[in-house]
């Protein structure tokens, strides 16, 4: 799922005056503006330490180009700052303060504006500005935004009472969430997305006397308050100050219960009103409590509300009026002993059009303008995309949060139950401190589908014990190319393989029929993304400077069932509860229709899945998935729900989907009928997680993330991902007795090892998280290490040197190659390998997320290892370089020898790789002896096991030969020997041992040649 940057707008500019008449309405007493920036060239393009102007980006494309330019119209001085953009996924500027420098005070004025020369596009510009911390690049962020609906230029005045703290990110994890405005490092501009365009603006500038309410502020410990019938609410009611300093001023508060809600006062609760004072030099953190006594009434009834209105003096008021609610009784749907499809169709019988529509919304939890649109729009379901977490990044946080979110869907008619999605593609990897999995593509090298399944329990835990209940894995596409950004997603190439490893299924969300979905540690899982993802072909893709990702699949109807769709089939069985149709389009060669975005491809989900195959879970589009089909957003919305998709993922802009849908229905171009069945697939999936009755976050399992017994698991897994390719003279196991040289840039960094989809959505180098790097574990097992990252230190006097080299993290199409990346080792890789091989005998270990080309440098390493991305757990790489454990690890994709073989797939009629698929050797097993001879028994063995079913005596048959055959053809392999062992391969996945056989002996023979 796509992850672009996310800025929490707070509120709209208050004013828009010209400069006469906002210096006229000041008060006399005002202290004169103080410049920031006028752009006179008095502050230069630069970045810290330094003070100066700097952009930045989420790609090479996205950050804006900067000019100071000469205007006649500048609205003060001569020049004003001009820019162009086009930006795809976020970008922007920002003015940094010099960090060898004392920070700015800002808290005498009331805010800070600017000139700004309208386009009058509609657009939001984010506006934010840095306090506290060490610098400029690890302060505090507070973000408001204005409007670009004017045309011209306008004095825009942001009051520092109209920031909020942002919630997506902050670079340090948050200092104390209060805007001091004490001491300050600047600010940033944030540009529009999506559309090209150009703007100028001048003169910004601290402006007026600072607003008292800065200085205090009263807050509620909640928004909502549910309560049963009859039942007391007490609102506590608090006040605090910058500073924690004692109130310099009285602070009162009145209170009232307001009849604006949908409860009756008499009948439903005891009105209550009153004031609730606060004298100067009161304490900071001084809290009062408002009691509000309900009423019972006996019948059954939906929630109701009664608002609790409050007046603040002498401080800012609480961002919301919080709400008692009486809690919705007494009707069918929440009667847990009835079936799940009665409960279902009960409350889909009572629901409006808006409340369905707004089941059928997903937004972006930093994109919300207000948590109290979870209420207002009755929205279905939250995400975090990848990166957006909250301040701390800690399991408790998480749950605190995502509780928050619940608490509001409580004040909703209906209450139901928001089901929050996050993407936890290789462990819960959007939490700090969690336990990372190798990725899809590491676990299908280990051929192991009961470890397979541990790592979606693990998964599902941690996931779970955060308050998160669905989770949007696993990946079941087929890569076919390498040069998709996506690749690691995969667990291969073979859909064998793929299915083989669906067993992840059954880890996080239990049995087939549901009936676990409602533990503590178990989530709704998704197979994505449907379908032909990994299909595409390199140069169709259309989006951004993507070449390969988001771009055109197009096959056959025999190869899309054969290769795409086969492991859909495998995961409906498996009652995977969710499926989300890929970006891509689909090109069925005879159809007639060319290619088509898959969100619109109503003959597949519809058709295909929920028909043919019985898919009865719900599709969820991906991250704003639907506004990639042609037409207008009527039309977008109209093709993607009368398609088959019954969620929309649409992170910014869920208020105009929802509205868009109902216009749609009430128009009659979605039928009533198709908006029913979403409903009750969502409300469904809810009722079997035990949302209605078990909303908030189950924490008992917390102390569990991120244990010895989970990274155990993670441990194994990175152990046998390990595939070893070449091991020249034995050199592999290590002895701990050994001198051993480690260099090269993946040795000893956790983010690289990783990959994306860690932490962020596009991963990063360095100490990201938690865990051992692949030097770490080693040097836990005791061996005798000496590192040098560049291998500048010192090579003598070693017995074997360790290089581990590779790719640095991205996902999606951001690593497409031909989009900044390709399959070529670095200059420094490839000198620290020039430089270590030259001087001893070496290990080459190549962490990546797929496969890279070694052109010359294999014939210089004696062993080399495709360790694939492993997580955290460097150990389990150290575990079989060490030899605690074997390696076991086949190559779930064929390796090429060079760009131009690609794509490359076993089954290609002409093939000669480097290493072919499922190619990978094993230590601390026996090779059988003998030759055709004990080809010739194992054959009769494999055919026998084959007809009577014995799968165990069939694999293991195949497993010795394969053993003899890997150890005669890897001095020689060519297409004869390679092409024949691949297929093998290919044929043990599908329980063809009696073939597997054949091919393995035409390889054997084929060495002799």
């Amino acid at each position: 799922m796509r992850r672009t940057a996310l800025l929490a707008s707070a509120t709209l500019l208050t004013a828009l005056l010209p400069l006469g008449a906002a210096r006229a309405a000041a008060a006399a007493d005002d202290p004169a503006p103080v410049p920031v920036d006028r752009f006179e060239g008095e502050v230069p393009f630069a970045a810290q330490p330094a003070e100066g102007i700097f952009t930045w980006g989420g790609d090479a494309d996205d950050p804006p180009t900067l000019a100071l330019t000469a205007r006649a119209d500048a609205p003060e001085g001569e020049k004003v700052l001009t820019g162009s953009y086009d930006i795809s996924g976020y970008g922007g500027f920002t003015h940094d303060f010099a960090a060898d420098r004392p920070a700015h005070d800002w808290s005498a004025h009331r805010g800070v504006r600017l000139w700004w020369e309208g386009r009058n596009t509609g657009k939001k510009i984010p506006f934010e500005i840095k306090d506290g911390g060490a610098n400029g690049e690890a302060s505090e962020l507070w973000t408001t935004s204005f409007a670009d609906d004017f045309t011209g230029w306008k004095q825009i005045e942001l009051p520092f009472t109209d920031f909020a703290y942002r919630t997506d990110y902050q670079p340090v994890g948050g200092i104390d969430q209060v805007l001091n405005l004490t001491a300050m490092w600047g600010y940033s501009l944030t540009l529009p997305v999506g559309v090209r365009g150009e703007f100028a603006m001048d003169h910004v500038e601290l402006y007026g006397k600072a607003d008292p309410s800065l200085r205090a502020s009263v807050t509620t410990d909640a928004a909502v308050y549910p309560v049963k019938e009859g039942g007391t609410a007490d609102v506590r009611v608090t006040v605090a100050t910058t500073g924690a300093a004692p109130l310099d001023a009285p602070v009162t508060v009145a209170y009232t219960t307001d009849r604006s809600g949908s409860a009756t006062a008499g009948k439903d609760y005891a009105p209550a009103a009153g004031t609730l004072t606060f004298p100067a030099g009161t304490a900071s953190g001084t809290t009062r409590t408002v009691r509000v006594r309900t009423l019972k009434d006996r019948s059954a009834e939906t929630a109701e509300t009664i608002p609790l209105k409050l007046t603040v003096t002498g401080a800012k008021p609480p961002a919301d009026t919080p709400q008692v609610v009486l809690d919705a009784h007494g009707l069918p749907y929440l009667d847990k002993r009835l079936p799940v499809r009665k409960r279902v169709a009960d409350l889909v019988s009572r629901m409006s059009l808006a409340e369905k529509a707004g089941q059928m919304t997903q937004a972006e939890r930093g994109a919300m303008t207000a948590p109290g649109d979870i209420a207002s729009y009755a929205l279905g379901s939250l995400l975090s995309g990848g990166g957006s977490t909250p301040t701390p990044n800690t399991p408790a946080a998480w749950a605190k949060m995502i509780d928050s979110y619940q608490l509001r869907a409580r004040a909703t008619r209906f209450q139901i139950p928001l089901i929050y999605g996050v993407d936890a593609v290789h462990g819960h990897n959007n939490l700090a401190g969690a336990t990372v999995m190798p990725h899809n593509i590491g676990l299908g090298a280990s051929r192991d589908p009961a470890l397979a399944e541990r790592t979606g329990e693990v998964t599902a835990a941690e996931v779970r014990a955060t308050g998160v209940p669905w989770d949007f894995a696993p990946c079941l596409c087929v890569s076919r190319d390498e040069r998709w950004g996506r690749a690691y997603e995969s667990f291969g190439e073979d859909p064998a393989l793929v299915t083989s490893m669906e067993t992840v299924i059954r880890g996080l969300q239990g049995r087939a029929d549901g009936r676990d979905l409602d533990r503590g540690d178990k989530v709704l899982a998704t197979a994505k993304h449907f379908v032909g993802d990994g299909g595409t072909a390199y140069g169709s893709s259309t989006t951004g400077t993507y070449t390969i990702d988001q771009g055109v699949t197009e096959v056959t109807r025999a190869e899309l069932e054969a290769v795409h769709l086969s492991p859909y089939r495998t995961a409906v069985d498996r009652g995977i509860g969710t499926v989300m149709p890929s970006f891509s389009s689909l090109d069925v060669v005879g159809d007639g229709r060319g290619p088509v975005k898959m969100h619109a491809r109503a003959d597949m989900i519809n058709g295909v899945l929920k028909d043919r195959m019985g898919f009865e879970g719900f599709v969820i589009s991906d991250w704003d998935g639907i506004y990639q089909l042609p037409g207008d957003r009527a039309a977008q919305v109209r093709a993607s729900v009368n398609a088959g998709v019954d969620m929309a993922m649409v992170p910014y802009s869920y208020k105009e989907f929802t509205g868009t849908l109902l216009d749609e229905v009430k128009a009659g171009r979605v039928s009533t009928r198709r908006v029913d069945d979403a409903v009750s697939r969502i409300l469904t999936q809810k009722f079997r997680l035990g949302l209605f009755e078990h909303p908030y976050a189950d924490t008992r399992g917390a102390s569990r993330i991120g244990s010895a017994a989970h990274r155990a698991v993670a441990r194994e897994a990175a152990a046998e991902s390990q595939v070893l390719l070449k091991n020249g003279h034995g050199l592999l196991p290590l002895s701990r007795h050994q001198k051993v040289y480690v260099a090269g840039s993946n040795a000893d960094d956790l983010g690289n090892q990783t990959g994306g989809w860690t932490i962020t959505w596009q991963g990063s180098s360095g100490d990201i998280t938690k865990g051992t790097t692949i030097l770490e574990g080693m040097r836990e097992a005791g061996g005798r290490v000496t590192y040098s990252k560049d291998a500048s230190a010192s090579t003598s006097g070693y017995d074997v040197g360790v290089v581990v080299v590779g790719e640095t993290p991205y996902a999606e199409g951001v690593g497409d190659v031909g989009n900044g990346h390709d399959l070529e080792l670095t200059a420094a890789d490839r000198a620290a390998v020039d430089t270590v091989c030259g001087a001893m005998k070496c290990v080459v270990l190549v962490v990546s997320g797929r496969p890279q080309l070694l052109g010359d440098l294999l014939g210089r390493t004696d062993a080399l290892v495709a360790s694939w991305l492993p997580g955290t757990e460097g150990e389990g790489v150290a575990d079989v370089l060490y030899g605690r454990r074997p390696f076991t690890g086949q190559l779930p994709v064929t390796w090429p020898k060079s760009m131009s073989q690609l794509p490359i797939n076993v089954g290609d009629a002409a093939y000669d790789p480097q290493f072919p698929f499922g190619w990978g050797l094993r230590t601390g097993t026996k090779v059988p002896k003998g030759g055709l001879d004990t080809l010739r028994a194992l054959s009769a063995t494999a055919k026998a096991a084959e007809s009577a079913g014995a799968d165990r005596q069939g694999r293991e048959a195949v497993g010795k030969a394969r053993l003899l055959v890997q150890q005669r053809i890897a001095a020689t392999l060519n297409e004869a020997t390679a092409k024949p062992f691949a297929e093998a391969d290919r044929a043990l996945l599908r329980g063809r041992y009696g073939e597997a056989l054949s091919a393995l002996t035409r390889a054997y023979r084929a060495a002799g040649r």
